[in-house]
């Protein structure tokens, strides 16, 4: 396994984060991968090197949490670990259970050490930028976190470049814990990261840790047309399909199938080559649901694409308008 830091920071972080919200319940989304299956691909993950789990409270509604809580616990010691989790999305209906408050972010904290079975989460992300919420009360409330011991790094999660950048400069200017790490939507199919907020964040010394790097199994090898819907999370991810579907995206997926089949490797593989070859990418996360899924994409960390290559699976894209903010 390779390793590097999460930004700027001294943080040793695996090439691949394993992202957890494929783990958890049926009852939240269809395509859910439930407790037992999912602790194979966390021992799995462990036994290859990866030290590095993303989730978040909201997906399957902590059982998310729970699931990775108690698999880490059976299969390593904590110091081995990276978690990382998110705060942000509602985990119930009443008016402050949800957002980037002091109230919600001190509570929302509390919860997921407990279903995560941990004293301190390593990296406590923002999971959307809260426009209700003045950013200097969310800030120094994370920034209270880290001297409490609760969190150890902060991070943030998809939003406008300016956003992040008020928020960055505004920690720097009380002295507060800012974030190390950047949590985008980012991949061969939608890359308009590229304008704005990946710049900023390799300016900044923030690593970059993008979600969807293989657009959520858009660049599968599986999905040839829009009426060609072979996984079953294909068929149910109605997110996936107000994002991608686009003519171009399929023109794209087209080229990486060609590619892989010139290569002798897997889609996901190119993929994942892909992005791992683009300026200031730390750590993908990719969601997994199998030990054949995961052993693939480790294999995959060794292929190195040509230029020419980057070209040929670059040259369809076409600008979009901006997804995963909301």
């Amino acid at each position: 396994m390779q390793y590097t830091n999460l930004g700027k920071s001294g943080l040793k972080v695996s090439r691949l984060c394993i992202g957890c919200m494929t783990f958890g319940s049926k009852q939240w989304r269809e395509w859910i991968v439930e407790e037992q299956d999912a602790r194979k691909v966390i021992q799995g993950a462990l036994e290859l090197g990866i030290n590095f789990f993303d989730t978040a409270d909201m997906y399957s509604d902590g059982v998310s949490e729970e699931i990775l809580g108690r698999a880490l616990n059976d299969f390593c010691k904590r110091d081995e670990v990276i978690i990382g989790s998110k705060v942000f999305n509602p985990m119930g209906d009443k008016p402050n259970q949800k957002g980037l408050s002091r109230k919600h972010i001190f509570e929302a904290v509390d919860a997921s050490l407990k279903r995560l079975k941990t004293e301190y989460i390593d990296l406590y992300q923002i999971h959307r930028f809260d426009y209700e919420t003045p950013i200097e009360e969310t800030l120094e409330a994370l920034n209270d976190l880290v001297r409490m011991g609760k969190v150890l790094y902060l991070g943030a999660s998809s939003m406008f470049a300016w956003q992040l950048a008020r928020m960055v400069y505004t920690a720097r200017a009380h002295g507060w814990s800012s974030f190390v790490s950047m949590q985008n939507h980012y991949n061969l199919i939608y890359r308009e990261e590229e304008r704005e907020v990946i710049p900023f964040c390799r300016h900044e010394g923030i690593g970059v840790i993008p979600w969807s790097p293989l657009a959520r199994g858009f660049l599968a090898g599986n999905r040839p047309d829009r009426n060609t819907q072979v996984t079953l999370r294909a068929r149910t991810d109605n997110y996936a399909q107000q994002m991608y579907y686009n003519e171009q995206d399929f023109a794209i997926a087209q080229r990486v199938n060609e590619l892989a089949n010139k290569r002798g490797v897997k889609p996901i593989q190119i993929g994942l080559a892909w992005i791992l070859n683009q300026p200031g990418i730390t750590s993908p996360i990719v969601g997994v649901k199998n030990l054949q899924q995961l052993n693939e994409l480790v294999e995959g960390l060794d292929i190195q694409l040509e230029q020419e290559e980057l070209s040929f699976l670059q040259e369809p894209y076409q600008p979009k308008r901006i997804y995963g903010h909301s």
